[in-house]
């Protein structure tokens, strides 16, 4: 998967919009306020953090060597993924879903409506 397919799936989600609210390359997914993916746009090598169920993230860690703890996150709840071709694209929109899902999951009922 490359940038623009991952772009691409990202936004598809319902409500999901880009940002840059830490610098010029760090290009953050949303859904409302709360931030689903984050990549950066000029790494020589493309991954993707991603939220995750605590107990999954360490089960894929384990059985995927391109899925490693969030970096520069909470390593316990998010993932950084790899995308160089040893997952497949069917597996990485699977770990993007659940990141969504998660996030929204999480909102107040209110910010899932409006998104909704």
């Amino acid at each position: 998967m490359d940038l623009e397919m991952l772009k691409k799936y990202c936004l598809s989600k319902k409500g999901a919009r880009e940002d840059f609210p830490f610098d010029e390359e760090t290009l953050v997914f949303k859904a409302g306020s709360k931030m689903f993916g984050l990549t950066n746009i000029n790494s020589e090598v493309l991954s993707i953090n991603l939220k995750c169920d605590p107990d999954l993230s360490l089960s894929l860690r384990t059985d995927y060597p391109s899925v490693k703890p969030g970096f520069h996150m909470n390593k316990e709840h998010w993932n950084t993924v790899v995308l160089d071709e040893t997952l497949e694209d069917d597996k990485i929109k699977w770990l993007i879903d659940l990141s969504y899902d998660l996030v929204v999951k999480g909102m107040s009922k209110k910010e899932r409506e409006n998104l909704l």
